[in-house]
């Protein structure tokens, strides 16, 4: 087949075959693939209305749309593949093969409590692990995910162990809640017995139900006046959670966690669904394997993550990777800061030694030697990287440039996000992102990141006219004084609805004023008289509202208008000055230099009235 001419440049068809191409690739990762040359296809995309460069990490459509063109199937290789072939690469399975049947041992149920914002789960684990949680979280609302183990009776002699995982409960959380749900064998749904279902309960729900996991109702609050457990049972049947008492298969316990009451049987209820509905069976003699809970900066210990095994045994001195984060485990520590020797499925730790701050929701691994860690972590921050780059640039086609053009520049607001923990930076992000205030103005986060707000942060949003959020953290050494020198904006939150409603209200406050026709009042022209010194001036009467002096006008005839953008630029009550004329009364109206009037012509007058934005 001949070569086509593409934006002026020939590029030979394809053969239909299929060419995986990893996320954020530019033209020239394609160019060398298909073996042509990359400025070739510059214009073939420039042809098809995409202003791209040859280097520029390049979105996920834009690869498939010239792919098309060009008669090639392109696939965008999704990050679970390309993580599946980078651990190919060093020949590391990951939690497919854990050996045969013997070597499987008995696990503890890993549970997550989800629910409705303030409907007390962090109360109920409060309860059970016997500790003061709630009264340390700003505004009685969880910002993290937190994993602890604690000891459960069945029976009378018979003890075990139960993994929870606390995930917050406010909506911009989602993200964070659906995490939790991954990692989860058994998920416990909180429910105020006073307040019954609420949208987050049906968000939390669907979570649970999507990550296919059995579910346990904690029904909360039963001690509170107006607490009616039965009402909560039935809302929750038209969600498909249907009551063992009502035929059913699902548990329903009534609790307190105030009172701690019912707290002994909603653990049992758990054991009994593990038992029932699953086989919690996990290799421990095999390299650690799991996911990185929740993870921070600590100002003395450097980066601290909790992570949850979920196979095999970690120890420390193990070289691990996670994410995009690799190191040594220098020590582990459980929930109550006590030193561990090793780490048995299911069991959440926190590990010392990483190099950086791993993302929450990453997966890590123990691998052989540093080497091989150091190049895994390398190769997946250069890869999130590009991912990022194309989908912070997005699409940008030639109409959207000459658009631009037509209305100016498009107003932005850059950020840096900075907070104490991987988790509440991705959620804070994730929700701000999502910020829809139109077309006219956008947001762009150009760096996020874990710990103090450092000099480097403040020298990036001075370079760039950028507003740094910092949540749960403050400036280090002298970055606050530098702050205040290059006037730099740092704003410090510690609920992170109040920092997504004031970026919100930033946003809404770059946008450029809309206005709306408010009328004033109309006129009828009852006698037209003619001045040497004013041109025509109108006899009127008022028929509604009020006519003001210097306001704008309009001149209707037969119910049409024949001249706008007029102003009153006199108005008389007989003899006599008057700045407005309320409606029934008489009035001489002169429209400045036009004078095309005429008896029964319609005056109305308005005001262009700022108009408040949604």
């Amino acid at each position: 087949m001949d070569a086509p001419t593409l934006g002026g440049a020939k590029v030979a068809m394809g053969d239909g075959r299929t060419i995986r191409l990893p996320r954020g690739a530019s033209l020239t990762d394609l160019a060398e693939r298909i073996d042509v040359n990359p400025a070739a296809l510059v214009a073939a995309l420039f042809s098809l209305g995409e202003v791209v460069t040859a280097t520029q990490s390049v979105g996920d459509e834009t690869l498939e749309l010239l792919g098309a063109e060009l008669n090639y199937d392109i696939q965008v290789v999704s990050p679970e593949d390309e993580d599946r072939e980078l651990l190919e690469r060093f020949n590391i399975e990951f939690g497919e093969n854990e050996g045969i049947d013997e070597d499987l041992q008995s696990r503890p149920p890993v549970v997550t409590v989800m629910g409705h914002v303030d409907h007390g789960k962090t109360k109920l684990l409060d309860a059970i692990r016997h500790t003061n949680v709630v009264s340390g979280e700003a505004g009685g609302i969880t910002q993290h995910i937190g994993a602890y183990q604690v000891r459960a009776h069945q029976g009378e002699d018979s003890e075990r162990a139960v993994t929870f995982i606390d995930t917050p409960g406010h909506e911009a959380f989602t993200a964070m809640r659906a995490r939790g749900a991954k990692v989860t064998d058994i998920a416990i749904l909180v429910v105020a017995a006073d307040d019954g279902v609420k949208p987050q309960t049906i968000e939390a729900l669907n979570h649970a139900q999507a990550a296919d996991v059995p579910i346990v109702v904690a029904v909360n609050k039963i001690d509170k006046e107006g607490a009616d457990p039965t009402k909560v049972r039935g809302q929750l049947t038209e969600y498909g959670l249907v009551a063992e008492e009502y035929g059913g298969d699902t548990i329903f316990v009534d609790v307190s966690a105030k009172q701690r009451q019912g707290i002994a049987e909603l653990l049992e209820a758990v054991l009994l669904t593990a038992d029932a509905a699953l086989d919690l069976r996990a290799n421990p003699d095999q390299d650690a394997q799991g996911v990185a809970i929740e993870a921070h900066l600590d100002k003395g210990r450097g980066p601290v993550a909790t992570v949850l095994v979920q196979r095999g045994t970690l120890r420390p001195g193990d070289s691990i990777v996670a994410g995009d984060a690799h190191g040594r485990v220098r020590a582990m520590l459980d929930e109550f800061g006590h030193t561990l020797e090793e780490a048995l499925p299911s069991r959440p730790v926190q590990v010392l030694g990483l190099t950086s701050v791993p993302g929450a929701g990453d997966t890590f691994l123990v691998v052989e030697e540093d080497r091989v860690a150091r190049q895994i972590a390398n190769t997946r921050q250069a890869r999130e990287r590009n991912a990022q780059l194309a989908q912070s640039r997005g699409r940008r086609t030639l109409e959207d440039f000459l658009k631009q053009v037509e209305r100016g520049a498009v107003e932005e607001l850059k950020l840096i996000l900075k907070g104490d923990v991987s988790g509440s930076v991705e959620a804070l992000e994730d929700a701000l992102v999502k910020l829809d205030v139109g077309d006219d103005v956008s947001l762009r986060v150009i760096h996020r990141g874990v710990g103090a707000i450092t000099e480097n942060d403040v020298t990036l949003a001075s370079a760039s006219d950028a507003v740094i959020i910092g949540f749960n953290v403050r400036p280090e050494g002298k970055s606050r004084e530098l702050a205040e020198r290059e006037n730099v904006d740092v704003r410090y939150y510690s609920i992170i609805y109040q920092a997504i409603e004031d970026v919100e209200a930033a946003l809404k406050g770059m946008l450029k004023p809309e206005f709306e026709e408010a009328q004033l009042g109309t006129a009828e022209v009852r006698e037209v008289f003619r001045s040497s010194k004013f041109g025509n001036i109108a006899g009127c009467l008022v028929r509604s509202g009020t006519i003001v002096r210097n306001s704008k006008a309009r001149l209707v005839r037969d119910g049409v208008v024949v001249a706008d953008n007029l102003t009153v630029g006199s108005l008389r009550r007989f003899k006599d000055d008057a700045t407005e004329v309320r409606e029934g009364y008489e009035c001489g109206i002169g429209l400045g230099s036009f004078n095309d009037i005429k008896v029964d012509d319609v005056i109305e007058t308005f005001e262009m009235r700022e108009k408040e934005r949604a």
